[in-house]
């Protein structure tokens, strides 16, 4: 038996429906847009926006465990802690003592350095991207994702 591709110029209805409306779709494309834009503007740096992005949020000491900073910053607990040992191997951060089972890792001399010199090329990308959308639009944007994000914490 021989099955048939599909005419890719005849598309399900449905299908196309799909490609052009699913928020998961949009929001991921998009995503993965801004990270390379980022990304690319880091280049220099070796640091990626994640790492950067860790990096300042464990620079300030406001994170009283992985699990905290994994629930602010909307990731799996295991892909942070994957990135956390990154930045660890690299000698950015290490792990501060802490009491019971919680984790929490401090910034090193070497990844404050990074911050600092990452924060040039984090800037050019940030005023790149918002330029281009403009002050305003940026942050209705902004807050429409805040939006988004909330609905999807709300239970089904």
């Amino acid at each position: 038996m021989t099955t048939r591709l599909p005419d890719p110029a005849t598309p399900a209805p449905q299908l196309d429906d799909i490609a052009r409306t699913c928020v998961a779709l949009h929001v991921r494309m998009t995503a993965r847009a801004v990270t390379r834009a980022y990304d690319e503007a880091m280049r220099p740096t070796g640091l990626k926006i994640t790492q950067f992005v860790l990096l300042s949020a464990l620079s300030t000491g406001a994170w009283r465990s992985v699990t905290e900073l994994a629930e602010r910053f909307a990731l799996e607990r295991t892909s942070l802690t994957r990135n956390l040992q990154l930045l660890v191997t690299a000698g950015l951060i290490e792990p501060v003592e802490c009491k019971g089972r919680a984790s929490i890792y401090a910034v090193t001399e070497r990844g404050r350095a990074a911050i600092e010199a990452a924060i040039p090329h984090w800037r050019a990308a940030q005023e790149r991207i918002e330029g281009g959308l403009g002050a305003d639009n940026w942050s209705e944007l902004r807050d429409r994702l805040k939006a988004l994000r909330r609905v999807t914490r709300e239970a089904p």
